[in-house]
């Protein structure tokens, strides 16, 4: 069943469909630099974030990512902020390599600041036709590629991020070009990047010293394809654990009860180090080939952030303003 299902996956991967082409994330909320580039700098400090993701355990050729990603504030008053990520991705006989630059200003608006970015990407693809199986050899079928092969796709994006003591929304689109990335040389597009849209937000209330509730929801659209989204709810306790829930949408007509659920943990080790860690299972019929996801974050600082009232990702108002 494997090796039918392999070749099915590279399909859905890379022809033209209507669907979701980025890798996706259940604790997106670590990662919103990859999402939206008006967030570079709103770490307050200079930061790195390393992900690992594993989907689909126990499937073969399964999703894989691995990411790093650094972000920091400076300019008069840290207006702005610098961000870069270096990502990989494989799927089957795929492998994708992702380097982003991105460049964000933040001005003082409403008891809150509205960020305004853009971001460059490389993207290096490579394919290896040889781990495919065809029913025919390419020696008798001259139209059967073979070996490994590569091709660059530059892109840009921009976005939109507001963020505040009580919430943050953000409205990004972070690749813009709708690149081929076809491996023939003949003129019809067979395959092309698809311009994706997010809309991102959340909410934080209750008490700092006890317990504070953080909804936050990330909504995915794609010309054509069927409206996606991830919904989170984190219990965060004394500022420091953080235990939650988190919501995919997606499955099949056939079932409709969503693409995953997801459990995660977080915490801050020190004032530098944090950890969170998730486990997705599987809603869709797809579940009875896989054995969930699971995906570990680490943040570390440079420095530890400077205390005081601050807005809800970090940044300390009284500072800001003051400046």
């Amino acid at each position: 069943m494997k090796h039918i299902l392999l070749p099915i996956l590279f399909l859905l991967g890379f022809l033209k469909l209507d669907a979701q082409q980025e890798p996706q994330f259940t604790q997106f909320s670590s990662f919103k630099l990859a999402y939206n580039p008006a967030y570079a700098g709103l770490d307050q400090v200079p930061t790195f974030t390393a992900i690992a993701r594993s989907q689909w355990l126990g499937f073969e050729g399964a999703p894989q990512n691995q990411v790093i990603t650094f972000n920091m504030p400076f300019g008069d008053a840290q207006r702005a902020g610098a961000g870069a990520t270096i990502r990989r991705f494989t799927i089957g006989p795929t492998e994708e390599y992702t380097s982003e630059l991105s460049y964000a200003y933040h001005v003082d608006f409403a008891r809150g600041r509205l960020g305004m970015g853009i971001m460059g990407t490389v993207r290096l693809m490579r394919i290896n036709f040889n781990q495919l199986q065809s029913i025919q050899s390419p020696s008798i079928d001259g139209a059967l590629p073979v070996g490994v092969q590569s091709k660059f796709l530059p892109n840009f994006g921009v976005g939109f991020y507001y963020d505040s003591e009580n919430f943050y929304v953000g409205f990004s689109a972070p690749r813009l070009l709708q690149n081929s990335f076809d491996f023939s040389e003949e003129a019809t597009i067979i395959s092309k990047e698809i311009s994706h849209f997010y809309i991102m937000g959340g909410v934080k209330f209750g008490d700092p010293e006890d317990i504070q509730w953080f909804p936050q929801v990330l909504i995915k659209q794609v010309a054509g394809a069927p409206f996606d989204a991830d919904a989170s709810l984190s219990a965060i306790f004394k500022e420091k654990y953080t235990a939650g829930i988190s919501y995919r949408l997606g499955g099949s007509k056939e079932s409709s009860i969503g693409e995953s659920l997801a459990l995660f943990l977080a915490m801050d080790i020190n004032e530098k180090l944090s950890f969170g860690i998730s486990y997705d299972f599987t809603l869709s019929n797809f579940r009875r080939y896989n054995s969930g996801s699971v995906e570990a974050v680490f943040t570390y600082r440079l420095k530890e952030k400077p205390t005081g009232e601050k807005f809800i990702d970090g940044r300390n108002p009284e500072e800001d303003f003051m400046n």
